[in-house]
């Protein structure tokens, strides 16, 4: 089951070692799933397309074909993620890239935010029949409408909340939609983040969120579109414990009702009623007769107006707990 996924894109800048051991990093960082991007510089983008305004080092297209991997290369980072235990995934940028994806096999598809529109290549994936994660980053819910009714009949799809700003404020994250997101399409809803930290991944599952997906990369200085904005292995790893902590309390319900598993703890801190001073066999107890203290075995202090009024059958000495039998 895919829950959290590192998304290392092309954090790796075209090095194939660096990829293998970023999938070893993200599973023992605790990582369900890798997800990369698969660029075909040519069949996605034309020369004159400019660079986002938060990495523009070099040409947009030179740097897709600098990062670009074969298909032979490809196959086996798919086949090194399942020998280190953990799901791999791509993200096609091009209907030539669903075809290649396919060639080496997908588990399923996350589609990118700025791929929402690609009514085509929706369609291309839709006919895999295999899982989509539908990223919404950057889309209003007119084409997110469209977007949705393209794979959820073919393929059992999440929907996924983020928001396109790098690195994402938290006023932008937007975790209201989450739920607005569920209640309009009846479907799993995730949080793709873009964050610094992971307070909007935690505050996403508690929010319902079933699948999480954060940035990763050996380290923040690295070179590349993505890796300023991505998370480090311990961050991550501290991340995916929280969030296994926060499904496992929403998957385990407590009834308020039930009191049983804190018996022991009720008797070491809660109060029973005892006497406050000696009281004289035949005296009628006052408030004033009357203390609490610990432990909490005996007539709980919350019980202690039923007692006043009523006569002690025997003599009883100071910081005696008070049982039924002591009195008439």
């Amino acid at each position: 089951m895919i829950r959290i996924i590192a998304e290392i894109g092309s954090v790796h800048d075209g090095s194939f070692g660096n990829a293998l051991k970023l999938i070893e990093a993200a599973a023992a960082a605790g990582a369900d799933a890798v997800k990369f991007q698969t660029h075909i510089a040519e069949a996605e983008s034309l020369e004159s397309a400019p660079a986002p305004a938060y990495f523009s080092d070099e040409p947009r297209l030179d740097y897709f074909r600098r990062t670009a991997f074969t298909p032979e290369q490809w196959r086996k980072l798919a086949a090194y993620a399942k020998g280190n235990g953990i799901v791999f995934l791509s993200s096609p940028f091009s209907l030539e890239a669903v075809d290649l994806l396919e060639e080496i096999g997908m588990a399923a598809y996350k589609i990118p935010s700025g791929e929402v529109s690609n009514k085509p290549l929706l369609e291309r994936v839709a006919r895999t029949g295999k899982p989509v994660l539908l990223s919404s980053g950057m889309s209003g819910w007119d084409e997110l409408d469209l977007a949705v009714a393209t794979v959820r009949n073919a393929c059992a799809t999440t929907v996924m909340q983020c928001s396109s700003t790098y690195p994402c404020p938290p006023e932008r994250v937007g975790l209201n939609v989450i739920r607005e997101m569920s209640d309009r399409y009846g479907l799993p809803v995730g949080y793709s983040d873009h964050t610094m930290g992971f307070a909007a991944p935690v505050a996403a599952a508690a929010l319902g969120a079933t699948v999480i997906e954060k940035h990763f990369t050996f380290s923040r200085l690295m070179y590349g579109s993505d890796a300023r904005h991505s998370m480090q292995p311990d961050e991550f790893k501290a991340m995916a414990h929280a969030l296994r902590d926060v499904w496992t309390m929403l998957g385990n319900p407590v009834s308020k009702a039930d009191i049983i598993p804190y018996a022991d703890m009720k008797r070491i801190f809660e109060k029973s009623v005892v006497t406050a001073r000696a009281i004289a066999s035949g005296e009628t107890v006052t408030a004033d007769m009357l203390a609490f203290k610990k432990p909490g075995d005996g007539i709980p202090a919350r019980e202690y107006a039923r007692l006043i009024g009523r006569n002690a059958r025997r003599a009883l000495p100071a910081n005696h707990k008070i049982s039924e039998d002591d009195l008439n």
